[in-house]
């Protein structure tokens, strides 16, 4: 005999409920992991944050207004790298292209790799500050007591002068936060072995 429409067996109702809940943990868990990647590109389009740009080439118009472009430099405790700018500020024709150096040194007796993050203030100037080259692209080995300088290579956009939110703005802060770069994770000793024990007499 068929049961009503509204009538079904309890295991099926608990079978739907399960495959659901784990649908729901599934999404919340790929929402996690494509966070990261999804937030950088969010800063790196709007310049959220004052995450600067990446440019091939410099426009094509030079304004002669004048903007001061200051740099900034800190290292993270555990990097044991002195690590400064060799120029504290310049002015800058906004749509000029312009390069200036950072030092890094390591201090210590072993080779460090060192990963820069970066930012501009006022943060909405971002989406105008424009890198063609920068030593923060890609990781910095030095070897023990090895000194190296750095070159960032960039252009402030003409834009920015006309841009409401923007156009009063005629210094700029770059800076740079130098760590140590993520290490491939050693093996856990849980992994090894076990080391067998003496036999006892």
């Amino acid at each position: 005999m068929d049961r009503p429409p509204g009538d079904r067996k309890p295991g099926n109702r608990k079978g739907l409920v399960a495959v659901l809940l784990l649908g729901v943990v599934a999404g919340m868990a790929g929402l996690s992991l494509a966070s990261v990647p999804l937030y950088r590109m969010f800063c790196a389009a709007t310049g959220f944050g004052g995450t600067t740009q990446r440019a091939a080439a410099v426009p094509d118009m030079v304004s002669g207004a004048i903007v001061t472009v200051r740099f900034d430099a800190d290292t993270a405790n555990d990097l044991g790298w002195d690590f400064r700018p060799l120029q504290r500020e310049i002015r800058v024709h906004p749509g000029e292209r312009h390069e200036v150096s950072y030092r890094a040194i390591n201090l210590t007796n072993a080779p460090v790799t060192g990963t820069a993050t970066f930012n501009v203030t006022p943060a909405k100037t971002g989406i105008y500050f424009d890198k063609l080259q920068c030593f923060c692209f890609t990781e910095q080995t030095l070897k023990p007591g090895e000194s190296k300088d750095m070159g960032v290579a960039f252009f402030v956009d003409p834009d920015m002068l006309t841009d409401p939110g923007t156009s009063e703005i005629r210094t700029i802060t770059l800076s740079y936060t130098m760590f140590r770069a993520r290490q491939p994770d050693r093996p856990s000793a849980a992994a090894n072995p076990p080391v067998p024990l003496p036999a006892v007499n």
